[in-house]
């Protein structure tokens, strides 16, 4: 098995897409995973404009590349979020808008199912992405939170994703949340509510991301055990827990890269995900999707990390065995 390895382009979004596109390749990477931002892919462009996908795909033919997915993940998280400022500076002019948070909330919808409109009409199957959540702020519950109030907070995202889900699903295209902190699922136990609350709808699933995972004590292969066919893309990040006696694991407000933090983000290899034991478990679980480098390491140069990256990648992705290797003692099998 070979998986093609790709890499996020959300991360180098002040870089000119074809500037990323022949680094990336020199490199050795086989696509990008395509975010919505800068010059890398316009959603309404590509909708309104019969020559765009055409010429966006001969871009990155040119450089040997190909894209089995599309990230919107900004827009994806003003659908559930509680709007405030901090919104204005992730999203497109046209999806904030007047800045509403009602109006925000209902444009970034708009914009997803536009997304999965613009995917299909280039042939990609996977939008990855963010739901938000309304409840995120509710995490620790102090002053006690009622449990009408989560519940509340599902009922929330199954009345706004479902109709864009439905969109989805029309267009043969599959939404990959990625389970993060801030969304409305961030763990295992909040993925199953997610799941229910959806009705278990077809277009929904994951983009698989242990980093995400490690750092608040999950086993992300425990996450591939539980959610086998719901694996629709998988990123390549690492997380280092770092706690000292001082730091603490929610970060203390610190930003990423400053060493007093109880963890942090790291190119893949550098931290504590066993990439090993993931890649045992894709194997088993039948996943032959790309390998998505989503590259953040504030202690690593970038152009250093990406080629880091992709070198580690390529050595650690293997195929499953094709046969038992007590097998080869059967004599009716020798030659």
């Amino acid at each position: 098995m070979s998986r093609p390895i790709t890499i996020f382009t959300g991360q180098w979004g002040d870089l000119p897409f074809d500037e990323l596109a022949s680094k990336m390749s020199e490199i050795g990477y086989e696509g990008l995973e395509l975010a919505c931002a800068g010059d890398h892919f316009d959603v309404n462009a590509a909708l309104e404009d019969d020559g765009y996908w055409p010429a966006k795909k001969a871009a990155l033919q040119k450089y040997g590349l190909n894209c089995w997915a599309i990230s919107n993940h900004c827009v994806g998280q003003c659908v559930l979020d509680n709007i405030d400022s901090r919104h204005k500076t992730v999203v497109p002019a046209h999806v904030w808008g007047d800045g509403d948070p009602a109006g925000v909330n209902a444009r970034a919808a708009e914009e997803l199912k536009k997304t999965a409109r613009a995917a299909a009409k280039g042939g990609v199957k996977v939008v990855t992405g963010f739901t938000g959540s309304s409840i995120w702020p509710y995490l620790y519950s102090f002053p006690p939170v009622p449990q009408s109030t989560i519940d509340d907070g599902f009922k929330l995202l199954a009345e706004r994703f479902i109709p864009i889900l439905d969109v989805f699903q029309e267009c043969g295209v599959k939404f990959a949340l990625e389970v993060h902190p801030t969304e409305i699922a961030f763990d295992i136990y909040t993925t199953e509510m997610a799941l229910k609350a959806l009705d278990y709808h077809p277009a929904f699933g994951f983009n698989f991301d242990p980093s995400h995972l490690v750092w608040q004590g999950v086993d992300p292969v425990e996450f591939i055990r539980m959610f086998p066919d719901r694996i629709f893309h998988v990123h390549v990040k690492d997380a280092a827990v770092t706690l000292n006696g001082k730091s603490g694991i929610l970060a203390s407000h610190i930003n990423f890269g400053d060493r007093r933090r109880g963890w942090d983000f790291r190119s893949p290899g550098h931290g504590d995900v066993n990439f090993e034991e993931i890649i045992r478990e894709l194997n088993v679980i039948g996943y032959t999707g790309p390998l998505s480098v989503e590259w953040e390491d504030s202690g690593m140069e970038r152009f250093y990390g990406a080629r880091d990256a992709f070198n580690y990648v390529k050595e650690i992705d293997f195929s499953p065995s094709n046969i038992a290797f007590d097998a080869a003692f059967d004599r009716d099998i020798q030659s």
